[in-house]
């Protein structure tokens, strides 16, 4: 009696363990992929190439303001590098869409030869600085890729260029014509990728890459003597377009170990 009692408990967990191989196995969950939050602030640096050009009239300054003497227009323009800095805030609204402020300031050296219609003289012109301020918003197409276009406000500073003769090459005519700081507007895009998720070491090094492109307002600028600084009659009315590609190193403040959610 005792030894069929084993046998049979024998024979059932044999039958049991042969069912249980054959039942599918259950894939055990997987993590959902991390997500990091984007609000917060940064600070970056870095450099790029530009390049701007003109349209440039000759007109005559009177007591009643600017007129056109000379309707030929000349363009004209610059190529260079540049430096930038700057630093900004976003806040991600929701989990794919982020919105941000931000400032930047550029010391250049983007300069080309000044074309003055009407005139036998030419100069080096110069674009030494600009800054800008402004908004952004983005689209997050994986959890650490930020792809944006941007808009704002935005100065440049070009140099006072001295003028010298066309038919003598470097031969001063004693005059220069004069710098001015243009107002304008920019619009641009890019991309901003976390580089954390390579160099694993510094979870909060960004790399940005935004392409840029600023009109400013049309000024008058005045041919003047070089002795005497006076003004003479004439000078050039002009509009600049600029174009920079910046690519710059990005520090979060805010960076931190990831949140879990599905993306």
């Amino acid at each position: 009696m005792t030894r069929a009692l084993i046998v049979a408990l024998g024979l059932v967990a044999f039958a049991t363990s042969a069912i249980a191989a054959d039942m599918p196995l259950k894939a055990a969950p997987q993590p959902a992929a991390p997500v990091y939050n984007w609000t917060g602030c940064y600070l970056g640096a870095g450099g790029g190439y530009g390049m701007f050009n003109q349209d440039n009239t000759l007109v005559t300054d009177p007591i009643f303001g600017p007129s056109i003497v000379d309707s030929g227009k000349v363009t004209g323009g610059g190529r260079g590098w540049f430096g930038t800095v700057g630093g900004g805030c976003d806040y991600q609204i929701s989990e794919r869409w982020v919105i941000g402020a931000f400032a930047d300031y550029d010391f250049s050296d983007i300069h080309g030869q000044l074309a003055l219609p009407g005139l036998d003289s030419t100069g080096t012109e110069k674009q030494r600085s600009a800054w800008a301020v402004g908004g952004r918003i983005g689209y997050l197409i994986t959890p650490s890729v930020l792809t944006y276009f941007s808009g704002g406000f935005t100065q440049a500073r070009f140099s006072s260029t001295a003028l010298v003769s066309v038919f003598l090459p470097q031969t001063p005519v004693g005059a220069h014509l004069q710098g001015r700081t243009f107002d304008g507007w920019f619009v641009g895009g890019g991309y901003e990728y976390n580089l954390g998720g390579i160099l694993g070491w510094f979870p909060n090094l960004f790399w940005k890459t935004e392409y840029r492109f600023a009109q400013y307002d049309r000024e008058f600028l005045a041919i003047v003597d070089d002795r005497s600084g006076r003004h003479f009659d004439d000078g050039v009315d002009t509009r600049k377009f600029v174009q920079t590609v910046r690519t710059e190193l990005v520090w979060r403040f805010n960076w931190s170990a990831p949140v879990r959610a599905a993306y």
